[in-house]
């Protein structure tokens, strides 16, 4: 099963697409990468593998698609488990529901004000999700301290899959320091983040895939004139 042939719907400026990309570069398994265009219209490829949520990214193996980040990691690690690479999941079972927990908190607290800041119609509403991203960092500086044990990553001596949910929102977060002139990470409050970046921003897995930020900032400025425009027509409407 292993061996069937691997494609990834993704756009370049997402996070959660990254996320499955870096861990198929861990795996060292070979895939197509198809751009969709989501500034401009979904294919029907897109369409027909994820009509529920109808985004990317979408995993097809074989013929069997897989949607939603975390969900692909995770099958990734389970089904090229016997390769050279390390797990991304952590082998005993309450390590990996810990793993688990904080990816959730990611994607359900983290992330959320990460997108508030970066889209919100207002001055007040984009400070207060500022405010929200900075505690937020401060939490993921002591989940750090907790999982990496005095490693490099929150998984350890390698990548794991807390590394992947957060750190592939590195680049956003990059964008909202030079949008907003706010600090995220700092050697003040998350010294450790601050190193961990570093050497997840350089690893093998990663660097090649990792977004140029200049570009990324025109990008969400972009979709967020577009998001701004919809809704505006939705209130005529």
């Amino acid at each position: 099963m292993a061996d069937s042939y691997v494609k990834v719907l993704g756009t370049w400026a997402s996070p959660f697409v990254m996320r499955v990309t870096v861990a198929l570069h861990l795996k060292s398994v070979d895939y197509e990468y198809i751009e969709e265009n989501l500034l401009e219209s979904k294919s029907d490829l897109l369409l027909k593998s994820n009509p529920v949520h109808k985004k990317v990214p979408v995993f097809i193996h074989g013929d069997k698609p897989v949607c939603e980040s975390l969900i692909i990691v995770q099958y990734i690690d389970e089904v090229w488990s016997s390769s050279s690479s390390p797990s991304i999941l952590h082998s005993d079972p309450y390590e990996r529901a810990d793993s688990r927990f904080w990816a959730a908190y990611v994607d359900d607290k983290f992330f959320p004000a990460l997108r508030r800041v970066l889209f919100s119609t207002t001055e007040e509403a984009a400070k207060e999700a500022t405010a929200e991203v900075l505690e937020g960092v401060v939490v993921l500086e002591e989940a750090f301290k907790k999982l990496s044990k005095g490693k490099a990553f929150f998984g350890g001596d390698n990548l794991g899959y807390v590394d992947l949910a957060v750190g592939c929102l590195l680049a956003w977060i990059k964008v909202i320091e030079e949008l907003t002139e706010a600090k995220v990470l700092s050697e003040a409050k998350t010294p450790s983040l601050v190193a961990w970046a570093d050497c997840f921003s350089s690893h093998a897995a990663v660097k090649d895939v990792f977004p140029d930020v200049d570009k990324l900032a025109d990008f969400g400025m972009k979709f967020k004139a577009k998001a701004l425009n919809a809704a505006a027509a939705a209130t005529i409407d």
